[in-house]
Parts: structure tokens; C-alpha cells; sequence
């Protein structure tokens, strides 16, 4: 596959004067830090018991805060490898907006700032939580795994798939096997996700030095990695429906989403050449944000409207 989009930089270079707010905005990641507040939003309505609407919401913007810093301490440290693919080539560091030393402070300050407001508000449980977070995604992800070995996304996507986890220990001041199991979805959904999207940037990857697993085993090796990602989260994906996290919505929107998600998984596997095989890495990647979204969308539904208990499953009722 070409490379096309942006122009890439091939050095890094400071910044004459701080960026605007747009700027420092891109580097809290808003699309990442979307997906991070929804799943926690999700774990903190299917938590039993109730929590006080203006703290609910505290809590979910100290979630908010800290996967943003997360993202600027990511785009802080891998500034040298951004500039060198297209991808990322337009991020405020590497195009000079904002210097590495100021995405650096900033992520820093925020990720401090969000874990204590977090524990001062909230439950200091869901404060240790997000911090765990924000170092296993700077520390072992990003300064680590991500240049060290092609299962870095496998590993690393542990620090994606906690949101839930604090949700609900916001709520509750516990952990559970509901939110473990929540946390266990996302974190088989992230690989057969990234590397859908690593197929299309091999190139991009391999010039900037990232052992990603197409680079390091080939296309074919990731697409068979894909599909047996993928036909572990589809029944995985119904594992709420048993421990009383959903009822009959769920279920049957879970395995339809489930069977889906195989479907495209197996036209990814199946198309190795040309555009058909980006169309069909494109097509999962697209599809994977959108099964994850209506997955837990459907918990968020049945819990928030309380609707599980009008239409019962039989081992729950």
C-alpha cells in the first residue's frame, strides 16, 4: 500500500512559542479520551447501588483529565518516532507547535492533578486505579513495549481496557468480577483493533522503527493473529449476559455484533493482495470502534433504564 496523507518530518524540532488552545487540546488525544470516558461511564452505571450525580460526573471528567495526560506524555516521549510517519507527522510536537518539554509539564501536571481530585472527591480506590493507568500506558507501554516487541499492543492494551474497572470503583469503592470481565473485553478487542490499522501503516511502522507485528512477521502472520483474536472476543463478548451485567437485549445484540465482528475479521484474513486487502483491514478497524461503541452502549442501556428485568435470561430469572 502507497503512503499517502501527510508530508513526514523527519526531525523533531522545539517550538518557537507555546501552541494555542487547539494545540494542546490535540495533545490530550480527544478521540482516545472519548472511548476512555464512555467504557468508564458504562462501569460506573452497571455498578450496583447508586452515586451522586455531581460526583459521578467528577469522576468522570478526573478519568477524562488523566487519559488526556496519558496522551501527552505519550506524543511527549515519542515525538522522535511521530515525526517520521505520516500518521502522526501533524501532531503539535513534531510540527512544532508545542515543544517536548511543554507537552511533557503538561501531561504531567494533568495526570497528578486528575489522580489527586480524583482520590479527594471520589474514593482514593479509583484514584490508585487511573494511576496505574497513566504509568503502565507512559512507563511500560510507551517507553517500553511499544519499541521493544510486536506484542506491544497485546500487553500494553491492559492500560485501554481499565476504564471500566475505575467506573467502578468509583462507585462502589471495589473491584468485581462484572468489571473485570468488562476490562477482559477490551483488552482481547485492542489487538485484532490496532493491528487491523497497522496492516494499512506497515510502511509508516517500519520507517519509524516500530516492531509492530506486520513489520516484525508479516501481513499473513497478523491476519491469522486477527482471527483468532476475534473468534475469542465474540463469545467473550456475551460473558455480561452470565453474570447479570445484561439480559435478553444484550445477549442477542452481543452475539449479533459478535458474529459481525468474525465475519469481518475473515474477509480480513482472506484478502491478502492489492486494495481488496486494505478495503477488508479498513472495513474491520472501521467496524471494530463500532462494535465495541453498540457493545457496551447495550449494557449502558439495560443498566441505566433498568430494562434486563423485563426481559429475563433463564438462568437469571
Amino acid at each position: 500500500m502507497a503512503d499517502g496523507g501527510l508530508p513526514v518530518v523527519h526531525e523533531a524540532f522545539e517550538a518557537d512559542a507555546g501552541g494555542d488552545i487547539a494545540d494542546y487540546v490535540a495533545l490530550l488525544k480527544p478521540r482516545v479520551m472519548f472511548l476512555v470516558v464512555f467504557t468508564a461511564l458504562v462501569g460506573l452505571v452497571a455498578a450496583p447501588g447508586s452515586m451522586h450525580p455531581v460526583l459521578a460526573i467528577a469522576a468522570l471528567i478526573c478519568i477524562a483529565v488523566g487519559a488526556g495526560a496519558a496522551g501527552a506524555l505519550n506524543m511527549w516521549y515519542d515525538a522522535d518516532i511521530d515525526s517520521r510517519m505520516a500518521r502522526t507527522a501533524a501532531r503539535p510536537v513534531p510540527r512544532g507547535k508545542v515543544s517536548e518539554l511543554e507537552a511533557r509539564d503538561f501531561g504531567a501536571v494533568l495526570g497528578a492533578g486528575s489522580v489527586i481530585c480524583l482520590g479527594l472527591m471520589v474514593n482514593w480506590l479509583s484514584a490508585a486505579l487511573l494511576a496505574l493507568t497513566i504509568a503502565f500506558y507512559v512507563f511500560v507501554y510507551t517507553m517500553w513495549l511499544k519499541r521493544a516487541t510486536p506484542q506491544n499492543i497485546v500487553i500494553g492494551g491492559a492500560a485501554g481496557a481499565v476504564p471500566p474497572m475505575i467506573g467502578w470503583a468509583a462507585a462502589t469503592d471495589s473491584v468485581s468480577l462484572q468489571s473485570f470481565v468488562l476490562f477482559l473485553i477490551i483488552f482481547i478487542w485492542t489487538p485484532p483493533h490496532f493491528w487491523a490499522l497497522a496492516l494499512l501503516r506497515t510502511k509508516d511502522y517500519a520507517r519509524a522503527g516500530i516492531p509492530m507485528l506486520p513489520v516484525v512477521s508479516g501481513p499473513d502472520s497478523t491476519r491469522r493473529h486477527i482471527l483468532i483474536y476475534s473468534l475469542i472476543l465474540a463469545p467473550l463478548g456475551m460473558a455480561p449476559a452470565l453474570i447479570g451485567l445484561g439480559g435478553t437485549f444484550y445477549a442477542v445484540i452481543a452475539s449479533v455484533l459478535g458474529a459481525l465482528f468474525v465475519v469481518f475479521a475473515y474477509d480480513c484474513y482472506r484478502e491478502r493482495e492489492g486494495e481488496s486487502a486494505d478495503r477488508a483491514a479498513k472495513n474491520l478497524f472501521a467496524y471494530s470502534v463500532l462494535y465495541l461503541f453498540l457493545l457496551f452502549a447495550a449494557i449502558l442501556v439495560e443498566q441505566g433504564f433498568d430494562i434486563s428485568c423485563l426481559l429475563p435470561l433463564p438462568w437469571t430469572s
